[in-house]
């Protein structure tokens, strides 16, 4: 009999607790939806969270808040919502760099990439721009590894910062062509950019935002653009591959998470409203100028392809010894 009221009790308790979270779920959103973003206003990954949001709130309902939340190399963001109400109204704007580097770069991470997080989906990708200073006596990319080569140590090359994808990717690019050139770290792209536009570093290896209307105005030179295909706002730029360096290419992404714990039926909700925003012409057409890549995937495939980048990432990062200060 005990047997009996203990069953029927769990089932009582399944029922209240489905039962919660269906008609949280029917519900769903009834206010305001916060994006945590874990760099400051600019660049890649808010202008990522910003071409969502306004699209995003006309189809789910309510009102979609950018909230930036910088601060040490990402984690302030990435503990904030691995760490709130799993009710998907508080959601991180995830940034590779960011998501896959940082498990490899820190020792004691407070976050863990794939245990706190649930994927909605991948919002945008960027490829990278080789970008060298007029100064540098070079019109290619096969004309730089042949003059970097020629004068090792002598050219200096700009990242935001220690374990950024732009100093991991450039470390790639020097393990793949053999140069080399002294590392500058920045505190982001703004103070990157103003020193190699006036020629006090040379090379920049960076998201498209960052360099493009320099590169349009022949303030800098793009030597390559880093992707598969060439980028719509520099039609004048080859791949890689195009210009002989077929082995390097690098690519940064920016995807939504909600945090672990999500009912299923409230991601499953996010998931098919953030994939009918990117779908919004007005959207491919904003992101065109701003110059990144819509490129939606599946939950399911945004899990596929965080678990395919860790290992990769991880062997770029210890095969260069890099280290965060």
């Amino acid at each position: 009999m005990k047997s009996i009221k203990l069953i029927c009790h769990s089932l009582a308790v399944i029922t209240i607790i489905f039962g919660s979270s269906v008609s949280h779920a029917q519900s769903f959103p009834d206010k305001p939806i916060t994006l945590i973003v874990p760099n400051p206003p600019g660049g890649l990954v808010d202008t990522s969270a910003r071409l969502l949001s306004e699209p995003l709130a006309r189809v789910i309902g309510q009102p979609v808040i950018v909230d930036n939340k910088p601060g040490a190399s990402g984690n302030t963001a990435y503990q904030y919502v691995a760490k709130a109400k799993p009710d998907g109204y508080t959601l991180l704007i995830s940034y590779s760099g960011y998501h896959v580097g940082n498990p490899s770069l820190m020792d004691k991470l407070p976050w863990d990439p794939i245990k706190d997080f649930s994927p909605i989906g991948l919002l945008t990708v960027s490829t990278n721009v080789i970008a060298v200073h007029p100064s540098a006596p070079v019109n290619n990319l096969k004309e730089f590894i042949a003059y970097a080569k020629a004068n090792p140590g002598k050219l200096n090359y700009a990242s935001q910062g220690n374990g950024s994808i732009s100093h991991i990717g450039t470390e790639i690019f020097k393990q793949n062509t053999g140069v080399d050139i002294v590392h500058v770290p920045y505190k982001g792209s703004g103070p990157a950019i103003q020193d190699v536009l006036a020629g006090q570093v040379q090379v920049f290896i960076t998201t498209p935002p960052s360099v493009m209307q320099h590169v349009q105005s022949g303030k800098l030179k793009g030597l390559a653009v880093t992707g598969s295909n060439r980028h719509p706002g520099m039609p004048n730029v080859p791949t890689t591959a195009e210009a002989g360096l077929p082995s390097f290419q690098l690519e940064s992404w920016v995807a939504l998470y909600a945090p672990a714990g999500t009912p299923a039926p409230v991601v499953a909700k996010l998931t098919d409203s953030v994939k009918k925003s990117l779908a919004l012409p007005e959207v491919k057409e904003r992101a065109d100028t701003a110059g990144v890549e819509l490129r939606y995937l599946t939950p399911t495939q945004m899990d596929a392809l965080l678990k395919k980048e860790l290992p990769y990432w991880d062997k770029a990062i210890k095969s260069a010894n890099i280290k965060l200060d």
